[in-house]
């Protein structure tokens, strides 16, 4: 974590060092919640529409912060604590963060996409982390707060950052390439998530190209070599040809693609069209995620790294939760628990992958509302039901208002109560408990919103036979 004198505090994001405080004093660690402030740290408040974090300045230095950050609008700083004078405490932030990596000899992955971006993230830092000293966003901390706070948070012998980059609107994923300065530049795709927000996939490609933005001369851009709104509008924010790039994808045409891929119950078996690299194996089922198997694999070979401890990487590659985990209802039914995030795109990867596993005696879809799609988001919901039938899942069941329109959908071709529509969660779980036995596997997958994984571990917890 940052260690700095409240002096170079001061130089590094643009302030000054208040009357009476001392230049000379170390600050730890950085914090923006009093109730994980950890003594030493500098404190740094935000003022937000219902609290302004100026008002517990003072409770900080009671919990031994070192310092605060201190908004020249907000008067003088209490006595009791030393403080660095801002005129924001938001953009403040930001240029430490951006200065302290400047300071650090480490290279930055920057890992961003409309679907796929965490798990890609946690692929490329199990890669990374075969070779080098590796630090990767935790949670969501992938925003203009989330992402400042993870550079502060390196050791300064970290060798490389895998950083997640989100985003709702244009110009954030500008704010935090520029913030962060990549090495490596990984667009996993371009989806229909933000479509609210941004009107169109074309504004959305643009958006993600943002991440050019702020790669570092003689950088690598790595993309889905399948998509062209890639190559449609690259050229609006860095000349290709300037440009070091790997693209990935299913396609032939691609840099880097699966030349054959087999699934066991414990992961993805594959090969790729780099004939000296070995067979890799990724923990993890669904082809769709061999695609972010492969823009990790991309990132390691950008860093230098050999194709054996790109393997070796992969192959303990440890995810993080609710993105195809599977685990075991409370009878033995499998459950494929990707209750994070949905989009159009993501469900049907999902679908797919439940349609790919075999030995179950029966094959059950729990889906939710996919959000944030705007004006065409009832017809989205229609596609993925039209997308369900008997010879893929057995039954469907939908919660949500919009799922209403799925299982609308779905019904056409199914018996009757085979696909069953909710907006009580508690009754389906009464229902799908009711059928389920320990040879069924169900996939469980909606928009954070639907909180769907409230119902994973009801079935964890709850069984009928």
């Amino acid at each position: 974590m940052i260690n700095r004198t409240l002096a170079q505090i001061a130089a590094m994001c643009g302030g000054e060092v208040s009357a009476g405080s001392r230049p000379d004093a170390v600050v730890r660690g950085v914090c923006i919640d009093t109730r994980k402030l950890a003594p030493g740290q500098l404190f740094i408040p935000f003022v937000g529409a219902k609290q302004d974090g100026h008002d517990y300045v003072a409770q900080a230095a009671a919990l031994g912060a070192a310092a605060a950050l201190w908004q020249r609008d907000h008067g003088s700083p209490p006595e009791g604590i030393d403080a660095v004078l801002v005129d924001d405490s938001l953009r403040a932030l930001q240029a430490l963060a951006r200065a302290y990596r400047r300071e650090l000899p480490v290279r930055v992955v920057g890992v961003t996409g409309s679907n796929g971006k965490t798990t890609t993230k946690d692929l490329a830092a199990a890669v990374v982390g075969s070779c080098y000293r590796t630090h990767k966003t935790s949670g969501n901390m992938n925003s203009h707060i989330g992402l400042p706070l993870t550079l502060l948070s390196l050791s300064e012998d970290t060798e490389v950052a895998v950083l997640e980059m989100g985003m709702r609107g244009r110009g954030e994923i500008e704010q935090l390439t520029r913030i962060a300065e990549p090495d490596v530049a990984v667009i996993t795709n371009i989806g229909e998530a933000h479509l609210m927000q941004l009107g169109s996939r074309e504004e959305i490609a643009r958006a993600k190209l943002e991440i050019v933005l702020g790669l570092k001369p003689g950088g690598v851009l790595i993309t889905p070599g399948d998509e062209p709104l890639i190559d449609a509008h690259l050229s609006e924010f860095r000349q290709p040809d300037t440009l070091k790039r790997i693209t990935f994808g299913r396609g032939a045409g691609n840099d880097l693609y699966p030349v054959a891929t087999l699934a066991d119950a414990s992961g993805m078996h594959f090969t790729t069209n780099w004939e000296t690299a070995p067979t890799f194996f990724l923990p993890l089922l669904g082809r769709h995620n061999v695609l972010n198997a492969l823009a990790a694999i991309a990132a390691g070979v950008a860093l230098g790294i050999s194709f054996r401890d790109i393997a070796r990487g992969l192959r303990g590659a440890e995810l993080s939760g609710m993105r195809i985990e599977i685990v075991k209802s409370a009878n033995g039914a499998t459950i494929v628990n990707d209750a994070y995030n949905a989009s159009p795109s993501s469900m049907h990867a999902a679908i797919d992958l439940l349609e790919e596993m075999k030995g179950y005696r029966r094959k059950y879809a729990v889906i939710g509302d996919m959000l944030e799609l705007g004006a065409r988001e009832v017809e989205y919901h229609r596609e993925i039901g039209a997308r369900l039938s008997p010879d893929v899942v057995d039954g469907v069941f939908a919660y949500g208002p919009l799922s209403a329109y799925s299982a609308e959908e779905a019904a056409k071709r199914y018996p009757d109560l085979m696909v069953r529509a909710y907006d009580d969660k508690d009754a389906l779980l009464r229902d799908l408990t009711g059928v389920l036995d320990e040879r069924d596997v169900v996939l469980v997958k909606g928009s954070r919103g639907m909180k769907l994984e409230e119902l994973v571990h009801a079935l964890q917890q709850t069984s009928e036979h």
